[in-house]
């Protein structure tokens, strides 16, 4: 039965224009954990490279709840922009989505209620809900007032992307709510 919703609603997602979308398709970001690079790319071009960006302090995967300081993996859009963020801007990204919701309905994780809530924001484009128990609030942000020192040696963060102000500024100049960013 579950297949069978999950197949009907991937069907709609494709007839149903989302509002995320409106960003330039050309522009998407590639953060790799591993080389701690975030590659600013249009078209087949990169545009950046901003190098040394910081994870959350237990690494990358897969984030298994809310408070785990795990880095989530995968495809999101910027589900929205805070130019006064406490981290000089924060780019919100639409975690959890459709890949998360289904591992951790399987696993127990999220009851059928809150999977149904992340399917309909993904398929409508809205940013999914933010207080499920497998997390929410991750965003790419700067240091804002936070010690330069620190992120220079340490992963800091809640399972957030920082960068440093001077390049959250930069990475400004191309991003737009809807943009594409891969992380892996």
């Amino acid at each position: 039965m579950r297949q069978k919703i999950l197949f009907r609603n991937v069907l709609l997602s494709f007839c149903l224009a989302p509002c995320l979308s409106a960003a330039d398709p050309d522009v998407r970001l590639i953060i790799d954990t591993q080389t701690r690079n975030l590659e600013i790319i249009k078209g087949e071009e990169t545009l950046e490279v901003l190098e040394h960006v910081v994870i959350g302090r237990k690494g990358a995967g897969t984030k298994e709840h809310r408070g785990d300081d795990i880095t989530p993996l995968g495809n999101y859009r910027i589900g929205w922009i805070n130019e006064k963020s406490a981290f000089r801007k924060f780019f919100g990204l639409t975690y959890p989505n459709l890949d998360h919701a289904e591992k951790a309905l399987q696993n127990g994780r999220i009851d059928q209620d809150t999977y149904e809530a992340i399917v309909k924001a993904e398929f409508r484009g809205q940013i999914p809900p933010q207080n499920t128990d497998l997390g929410g609030q991750i965003g790419i942000h700067g240091l804002g007032s936070g010690s330069l020192s620190v992120h220079e040696v340490f992963d800091w963060t809640h399972g957030c992307i920082a960068l440093t102000n001077d390049q959250i500024d930069r990475l400004s100049q191309y991003v737009e709510k809807g943009t594409l960013v891969t992380v892996k």
